[in-house]
């Protein structure tokens, strides 16, 4: 579902860092692919092929502002069949396919800690209280 967005978004950065000139030898100012990016592409690439998403309707995959928690992606679609379980099963199926394939594109869910998570966390600590930069 990527080639034509990978081959078609190299080509447009390769451009756009060729008219950088000399102020493209600094890695910094020059354009990249980036997961991020690719995974949007890739979300809105699987909603275009859904047999479940109404095709006529509007599609937004974005970016919402960056949070301390990260930053939010946004997947806005509407379903073929708005009757009220069948529409909670397509929309918990698209989750689950977008949550599963995250890791092969580098990148993860953010989930505040729970409760259990710092107990785990601490039993694993063990009794060593020094700072992390002086244990070796």
């Amino acid at each position: 579902m990527l080639s034509d967005y990978l081959a078609s978004k190299q080509q447009e950065i390769d451009d756009w860092n060729k008219k950088l000139a000399e102020r493209g030898k600094e890695p910094a100012n020059t354009r990249r692919i980036t997961n991020l990016g690719t995974f949007r592409a890739y979300v809105e690439n699987y909603l275009r092929k859904h047999p479940s998403v109404n095709q006529q309707m509007t599609q937004i995959v974005r970016h919402l502002s960056p949070t301390p928690e990260g930053l939010p992606l946004e997947v806005y679609c509407f379903a073929n069949n708005i009757e009220w379980v069948p529409y909670e099963g397509i929309q918990a199926d698209i989750f689950d396919h977008l949550l599963s394939i995250l890791p092969e594109f580098g990148l993860r869910v953010f989930q505040q800690p729970s409760g259990t998570d710092m107990q785990r966390w601490s039993a694993n600590v063990g009794t060593d209280n020094r700072p992390l930069q002086d244990i070796t």
